[in-house]
């Protein structure tokens, strides 16, 4: 059954797209928080150890969000490793060293550019695509990313 909930055919797939693209992104910034988990090493370990594990736990819902609204917009989410690789904007990562200021300054450049993608996203869709849904809903996972990155910036210091 075809959705009809106010937006264009058109509209709809340049949504989708997007929000298939953004899936694929978190996606792979998941994989690469988990990997920060797995592999960290240092005298900083066990902090970085945990603190990973948050990371990529609020990466999990956001995933898990953003393939629900595809779902919501009456289209299919990718969920193969495969789709998320030729979508992406992201790149996978291996390290010489796996300390956390490594892994950290490599996932807050990833978290700051969805932030820019997000932001740009915000207004595009309830502007150009009358989806004010989606519009709002990509303003809170920019928030998400927000604080996720500050806290990230935070061991940089």
């Amino acid at each position: 059954m075809e959705t009809n909930i106010g937006i264009t055919p058109d509209h709809l797939n340049e949504v989708v797209t997007s929000l298939s693209r953004l899936l694929a992104d978190e996606f792979i910034l998941y994989t690469k928080t988990r990997n920060g988990h797995w592999n960290v090493e240092g005298r900083d370990f066990h902090t970085m150890h945990i603190f990973f594990e948050e990371q990529y736990e609020k990466l999990d819902d956001v995933l898990d969000a953003v393939a629900e609204r595809i779902r919501m917009l009456g289209r299919y989410a990718p969920a193969t490793m495969a789709s998320y690789l030729s979508l992406t904007h992201l790149t996978e990562e291996s390290h010489e060293k796996n300390n956390s200021v490594g892994f950290i300054a490599k996932l807050l450049a990833d978290h700051e550019y969805i932030i820019r993608m997000l932001r740009e996203d915000i207004a595009r869709f309830a502007n150009d695509f009358q989806d004010f849904g989606t519009s709002d809903f990509i303003t809170g996972l920019m928030e998400t990313h927000e604080s996720m990155a500050w806290k990230l910036r935070a061991h940089l210091k």
